[in-house]
């Protein structure tokens, strides 16, 4: 959607526009109250501050329709390509490779009672398994301000992919 269109839209539909880029309500809202943007970069900057920090909630919400990292989302939402979109650096990997990531994501999963979350778009298998290695390491707190993070910055990559100029 062009930038014009988005400022214009009646608010339930720039809401939907949004969601596919963080399924956190009270950030679609804040971004969509805060139009008109006379640019591209006043958006993503105003959708930053609206996204910091993001709740233990809000991450929860977001993540009930993320997919496990080295799996393919399913369906044909806008929300699904993007994920598919994002992890074509993991896929394919080796099968050493994969079955780490696996068995990576059930570790995380136990320790922190969630899917692991990461921007994958840009990076290789190799070097999220690395860092979900590196992450289960972490405490909850600090796992809970890193996923916050990376909500972040999944929620400002995919805004920039959905309203252009």
């Amino acid at each position: 959607m062009l930038l014009d269109e988005f400022n214009h839209a009646d608010r339930s539909e720039a809401i939907a526009v949004l969601r596919p880029c963080a399924d956190v309500t009270r950030w679609c809202e804040a971004v969509v109250d805060r139009r008109p943007y006379d640019s591209i970069d006043d958006l993503v900057v105003e959708a930053a501050a609206a996204a910091d920090p993001f709740t233990a909630q809000e991450i929860e919400a977001a993540l009930a329709h993320h997919p496990r990292i080295g799996e393919r989302a399913d369906g044909d939402s806008r929300e699904a390509a993007l994920s598919r979109s994002e992890q074509t650096g993991v896929d394919p990997v080796d099968e050493e490779v994969q079955q780490a990531l696996r068995e990576g994501n059930r570790r995380y999963e136990n320790q922190f009672g969630r899917v692991f979350l990461i921007r994958a778009a840009g990076r290789s298998a190799h070097e999220i398994l690395t860092m979900l290695r590196a992450r289960l390491q972490n405490d909850a707190v600090a796992e809970e301000r890193i996923a916050a993070g990376q909500l972040r910055e999944i929620a400002l990559l995919r805004l920039k992919g959905t309203v252009t100029a």
